[in-house]
């Protein structure tokens, strides 16, 4: 006999628990757009359907396909971000754009992930990227404004939402919460020394496989012994990412070991990434090509490069641009405990079927 399935959400009694964090979300959306438009932001809506779904080696997007008149089938994707269409938006001579924009990734579900989101996010072009530190801080303070609470809480931490963010650069943070010398592993020229920065993992207790790359070990000490620090008492601002792990960010003018990269953290949750915007299509198609390259190392498969945009990025000016997962802001903000609280209607959490097909 089957065992029964957790009552659905759409259950009144189900409803009814939820709906105080759902009111809450709209409350926080609302204020949001009236913060941004005082800011003569424009509001945009992005296509979820593009050609590439974005680049980075451990997303993984939903594939659907496109039939032409006559039937034929060409590959479409949904976006696991707005950010391609968004610096189109640049391109084509908007200045302040933001955009509430449903987005989709695969492979990804738990308290704080689900298979389709809200990503906010913004750009202000002329602007450094310190500016957006600013904005994370001031969105921050309205969504604990808005929710009426004093306190971001999560898995017993506890964040102030309305104090000024440390801020604190990802070689400051492995050196306080590691002991690890992440410098010492990158060049001058932003490239990387595997063997080093494994040697010194090692000797802070992170496990390093034989196969390990750089950024296997550089991801497994955030993940291990910085994340669960950051965040705690007040929010966090870990920046200045190695450049090989730029994503699309610029380097930082006189040093180009690292790049114009942040994440916001509250409670030891990530809540936003952001950049100084990358504007050089060669450099970023050969990050884009290693990123597929490692993809396609781990999980045998690739996704195209998005030519269109790759050709955007020739006229785009100097902008800064940030992602926040709006969610996870709501999550803390409401005090829910898991995401799919404060989703008006989460995705259906489907079986593998019988026989693994």
């Amino acid at each position: 006999m089957p065992t029964p399935s957790a009552s659905p959400w759409w259950r009144p009694e189900n409803h009814a628990d939820r709906r105080p964090f759902l009111l809450v979300r709209n409350r926080i959306k609302a204020a949001f757009r009236a913060w941004f438009e005082a800011q003569d932001f424009l509001e945009v809506e992005t296509a979820a359907l593009q050609v590439s779904p974005g680049n980075e080696a451990h997303l993984h997007a939903f594939e659907t396909a496109a039939l032409t008149l006559s039937g034929e089938s060409a590959p479409l994707y949904l976006h696991t971000s707005p950010e391609f269409s968004c610096k189109k938006l640049l391109a084509a001579g908007e200045r302040r754009i933001f955009d509430f924009g449903k987005v989709w990734r695969n492979r990804e579900r738990g308290a704080l992930h689900h298979p389709e989101f809200t990503m906010l996010e913004w750009y202000r072009v002329g602007a450094p990227y310190q500016a957006l530190m600013d904005d994370c801080a001031a969105l921050l303070a309205l969504a604990a404004e808005t929710a009426g609470t004093r306190a971001f809480r999560f898995r017993g931490f506890a964040c102030d939402p309305f104090a000024a963010p440390e801020r604190v650069t990802v070689a400051q943070a492995f050196d306080r919460h590691a002991s690890v010398d992440l410098l010492a592993s990158i060049a001058d020229d932003g490239t990387t020394d595997r063997d080093a920065l494994a040697a010194a993992a090692r000797a802070a207790g992170v496990r390093v496989a034989d196969d390990d790359t750089w950024a296997d070990v550089f991801s497994r000490v955030i993940v291990e012994k910085v994340e669960p620090n950051l965040g705690i008492g007040r929010a966090t601002i870990l920046c200045e990412y190695p450049v090989a792990e730029a994503a699309l960010a610029r380097p930082k003018p006189g040093d180009p070991r690292v790049a114009e990269r942040f994440e916001l953290y509250a409670c030891g949750v990530e809540l936003a990434n952001a950049f100084g915007e990358l504007t050089d299509p060669a450099e970023q198609r050969r990050r884009f090509e290693a990123e597929m390259d490692e993809k396609a190392r781990v999980y045998g498969e690739r996704y195209p490069l998005d030519e269109d945009f790759l050709a955007a990025l020739e006229i785009m000016p100097q902008a800064s641009g940030s992602a926040l997962g709006f969610d996870r802001l709501v999550m803390l903000a409401a005090g829910a405990s898991r995401i799919d609280q404060v989703l008006w209607t989460p995705v259906a959490d489907v079986e593998p079927s019988p026989g693994g097909g």
